[in-house]
């Protein structure tokens, strides 16, 4: 029997075309209401697949059975909290990161370094494994930083790549090297660091100074709680106006009469300042003025802000026998170099002589717990 004849019976005897569409459009209605009432799960499957990305739902709302507009204005309830399922995973992850990047660590190095580099990798930064656990369960993030050369894809660049794919312990900025670039090297420094890693605190060390990694955590733990603190060891040296000599100030008319100091600053071996520091760099970074030295650079960044300075001397122990006395006293230094080469002279040779006579015990580093809340001290 076709189609057309059974439309034929009913209209005949039994219903109306008008009645059949009726009916069936009510019997559609009815599974409806049995399918969302019997099978939840289905239903929010349902509204969840076709939900669009502003979380509104792209199904019309059901005008057969009142209990049909429930289900669609629970739709936006079940949106809200995927939603906010998504940003507390979101802030899980957050968290996670800022335990992870407690502290980030940057090692100033440049493309003649290598013997340098071999010489830190062979003493006082951990390697392989090893640095990857210090990351993920103290939260301490090292990295030798460079930029690149004035010849992109030169010789220097990829001695670099060969040595960061065999180590994977760099951290390359967009900056070109050069002696009179560490200004704009240290401003390029924060700003990425900031940008890669939410660390309580950012770190300078050069690749000619001996650190004992453990010393330093237990030394910036005791800043935390200070919203804009910058460490080191202060000093306020002359300001060099005379051409050709080392340390020269082209800009020295600025620092009033010939004979006249600096103001307080970090010396430039190794130092330390806190995220909000790093946050004001690397918002400002394209107006902040550059000075010939880069420690000089970074003390007048700060100049104006309230920022505490911390004068801490054991961030700039002398090499044997000065950190190996006080080492026996029970001061161990957090760093360690010679003011009169400002690092370790032959820092190549002598890096594993300084640390078997100044480093920390092995296990300092893998028993402490730096990402406890401790007070701050001065």
């Amino acid at each position: 029997m076709s189609v057309k004849s059974r439309i034929e019976f009913g209209s005949k005897g039994l219903l109306s075309r008008k009645e059949v569409l009726l009916l069936c459009f009510a019997s559609f209605c009815a599974g409806m209401f049995f399918t969302y009432s019997m099978v939840p799960e289905t239903k929010s499957l349902l509204r969840t697949s076709r939900t669009n990305e502003d979380g509104r739902s792209n199904l019309k709302s059901g005008k057969c059975n009142p209990k049909l507009n429930k289900a669609e204005n629970s739709s936006g309830e079940i949106s809200s909290a995927q939603k906010a399922i998504q940003t507390l995973g979101r802030t899980i992850s957050d968290i996670e990161m800022e335990l992870m990047a407690a502290r980030a660590e940057r090692i100033n190095t440049a493309f003649s370094s290598r013997k340098r580099r071999d010489s830190v990798r062979a003493t006082w930064m951990p390697q392989g494994e090893e640095r990857k656990q210090l990351e993920e369960e103290k939260g301490i993030i090292i990295r030798f930083v460079i930029g690149h050369s004035s010849t992109s894809g030169g010789i220097l660049d990829r001695a670099i790549d060969a040595e960061e794919k065999f180590y994977g312990d760099f951290m390359r900025l967009q900056h070109i090297e050069g002696y009179l670039e560490l200004s704009a090297k240290t401003k390029a420094y924060f700003a990425t660091a900031f940008s890669l890693w939410d660390a309580e605190f950012y770190v300078k060390v050069d690749d000619d100074v001996h650190v004992n990694p453990a010393t330093l955590a237990r030394t910036l733990a005791g800043h935390r709680k200070k919203a804009r603190v910058y460490i080191g060891c202060m000093k306020s040296g002359p300001v060099l106006a005379q051409k050709g000599v080392k340390y020269h100030e082209p800009e020295h008319w600025k620092f009033g009469e010939v004979g006249n100091k600096y103001f307080r600053h970090a010396t430039g071996q190794l130092y330390a300042i806190s995220k909000d520091l790093a946050t004001y760099i690397s918002i400002n970074q394209n107006v902040l003025h550059k000075y010939a030295n880069e420690d000089v650079s970074l003390g007048s960044w700060f100049i104006g802000l309230d920022v505490e300075h911390v004068d801490d001397r054991r961030l700039c122990c002398g090499t044997p026998p000065d950190c190996e006395w006080k080492a026996q006293a029970g001061y161990i230094c957090a760093a360690s170099f010679d003011w009169r080469c400002s690092g370790i002279c032959r820092s190549a040779e002598r890096m594993m002589e300084v640390h078997k006579t100044c480093g920390e015990d092995k296990n300092a580093l893998w028993s402490g717990n730096f990402l406890e809340k401790t007070s701050s001290s001065s």
